[in-house]
């Protein structure tokens, strides 16, 4: 399994607990699982990468285990219950120190981290209730952000867990004075700078900068009607990629909040949605069992991968997703000994069913054309036998009207 395992460059999660890689280069997709946790009870979440080299996996499944597969063996080498199904589902996983600690979240609102092998979380922070999503700050590591429903965005340093960095504030109240609701969805820190990008479930995207005293969104704006559920950074910058639960996806600029492009092709809501680290694409997928890897240039629809799924995460690797040494998976030929086992029929055979309906075809034909030649000859007789008006046939008139005419003539 270790050569399937290995070209594979997007990694994708199902709700049926299956992990499943996909190799763009190769035009394949490969399920890891064992044929006896094909349940939703073994849901995967959550994926991210154990350590920099990306060559194991961290998958986390509803059930409250993080799963290690190795992506050098194509199969799963660990293990750990990291959570109680009781306190939520994993919103986030993440590493620290090179894969020597475990970051988890679940959504009920506690987050840990692990150290050892041993049952003990080294700490625990109480992060609020209703969590949506927990990420990484990909520049400082040991930061982390949370947010979700009536859960305000929060910056949290892991080495001073005490107390949140960063507490955002929630918006002004509207032209009524009424509370506006709040519902992280989604966040991811902004490359360079402090700032926090965030959707929500109420279709807004908000960018915050804590290194300013204002608490409130430096940016603010809309896209489309419905619940906005994942976003992606592209590496250009100065953008944002978005996904709804009505399987639309645009990028919005980050400097003046307007919609820069959509994509299309979409018919299911959006679960999974990264930005490459270094090509100019962005890989998504969700309920409508697809995967699918758009141009962020042309914003034209690459690759498409059925996964016969429904799915909740993906995961690309950081090198090229179609590597020039890999080669192209060929079409197998089909086994010869299907043809060898069919019966041969002979050209002088005829099935006698198709004789008849033959038969009968070529009759039907011959009583058309038959119906037809009446009707030509009926129409001829009767044109025959009209007679046109000629001078003798004025002559036979009765003589009354002869006479009639004579008088009109004089």
């Amino acid at each position: 399994m270790g050569d399937s395992s290995r070209p594979c460059t997007v990694w994708l999660g199902s709700e049926t607990g299956i992990l499943k890689g996909v190799s763009v280069s190769r035009r394949q997709a490969l399920n890891f699982c064992h044929s006896s946790q094909l349940s939703r009870q073994h849901e995967v979440r959550t994926l991210c990468w154990a350590d920099a080299a990306e060559s194991e996996l961290l998958v986390g499944g509803v059930d409250g285990t993080v799963k290690t597969f190795s992506v050098e063996k194509g199969t799963f080498t660990d293990v750990r219950q990291c959570g109680d199904p009781s306190d939520g589902s994993f919103v986030g996983l993440a590493t620290l120190d090179g894969g020597a600690a475990l970051v988890t979240c679940l959504g009920g609102g506690v987050l840990r981290v692990w150290r050892d092998e041993s049952g003990e979380p080294a700490a625990e922070i109480r992060v609020g209730n209703d969590i949506a999503r927990m990420r990484q700050n990909p520049e400082h590591r040991h930061k982390v952000a949370t947010g979700g429903k009536e859960n305000c965005l929060k910056v949290w340093d892991l080495e001073k867990p005490d107390k949140p960095v960063f507490t955002a504030r929630n918006l002004r109240n509207d032209w009524l004075n009424l509370r506006q609701p709040h519902w992280v969805m989604d966040m991811a820190f902004i490359p360079g700078s402090d700032k926090v990008v965030t959707c929500t479930g109420y279709h807004q995207v908000h960018v915050y900068d804590p290194s300013t005293p204002q608490r409130r969104p430096v940016l603010e704006a809309t896209y489309g009607e419905y619940p906005l559920t994942t976003l992606s950074l592209p590496a250009a910058g100065g953008s944002v990629v978005v996904g709804n639960t009505h399987g639309q996806i645009a990028v919005l600029d980050l400097r003046k909040g307007l919609v820069r492009g959509c994509f299309k092709g979409l018919s299911g809501g959006v679960r999974g949605l990264q930005c490459h680290a270094s090509q100019p694409v962005v890989a998504s997928c969700g309920l409508d069992r697809f995967l699918r890897i758009h141009s962020l240039e042309d914003r034209r629809l690459q690759h498409k991968v059925y996964l016969k799924s429904r799915l909740n995460c993906l995961l690309l690797a950081s090198r090229p997703l179609e590597e020039a040494g890999d080669d192209c998976l060929e079409v197998k030929e089909e086994d010869d000994e299907v043809w060898d086992a069919m019966e041969q029929v002979e050209e002088g055979e005829e099935n006698p069913k198709r004789k008849m309906s033959e038969e009968t075809s070529v009759e039907q034909e011959n009583s058309k054309n038959g119906i037809l030649k009446e009707g030509e000859n009926f129409i001829n007789e009767i044109t025959d036998g009209q007679e046109e008006k000629t001078p003798e046939s004025e002559e036979r008139e009765p003589p009354k009207k002869q006479k009639r005419r004579k008088k009109a003539k004089a």
